[in-house]
């Protein structure tokens, strides 16, 4: 499975990268309902560290991100209804942190969720890193800016001068003469 599309189903929330419930059913090809039996019966696997339920609110930004599309809607046998309707607040989607998804590996046995695990592991790494790049890059940047903010400033300065300048001799240009014309 392509890691881009994994990637997109990776949400931030409550300072941590999740997935979802009917997101992970559809790429571990179970159906919702299938996925969240498995994990009530093993309750001892999954602290609140590992899974956790979303909130209304955390439900209604979620699908303001994404359109849940009419596949994952027809594989969820929760109350999932399309065209416009939502799961009941009885109903709220499990969000799964990495350590989560890695666990559900072992909670769902088939060879399809072994490797489907193991490419969600790679997509949480992916964008692990590209996170850190991101930082390092944000610090380099606010080094950069503090070194050459002085520098900056001047070049601010003199720019506005020339611009000053040349409205200043376009001005002088256009006026109007007095004395003698052609």
């Amino acid at each position: 499975m392509n890691l881009v599309l994994i990637q997109q189903k990776i949400f931030d929330i409550r300072e941590q990268r999740v997935m979802l419930d009917y997101d992970l059913a559809v790429l571990y090809d179970v159906e919702t309902r299938v996925l969240n039996q498995a994990v009530k019966r093993n309750k001892t696997r999954f602290p609140a560290d590992f899974m956790f339920r979303l909130t209304s609110e955390e439900w209604a930004w979620v699908r303001s991100q994404t359109l849940i599309d009419e596949e994952q809607l027809s594989n969820s046998s929760q109350n999932v209804m399309s065209r416009g309707r939502h799961r009941g607040a009885t109903y709220l989607p499990y969000a799964f942190t990495e350590h989560g998804v890695t666990m559900l590996a072992s909670v769902l046995r088939s060879e399809k969720a072994v490797k489907m695990n193991i490419a969600i592991v790679r997509a949480f790494i992916a964008l692990r890193q590209l996170s850190q790049q991101y930082k390092e890059l944000a610090e380099k940047l606010a080094e950069l800016e503090k070194h050459t903010n002085k520098q900056f400033t001047d070049i601010y300065e003199a720019l506005n001068f020339l611009v000053d300048k040349k409205k200043e001799e376009e001005a002088f240009a256009t006026r109007e003469r007095i004395g003698f014309k052609k």
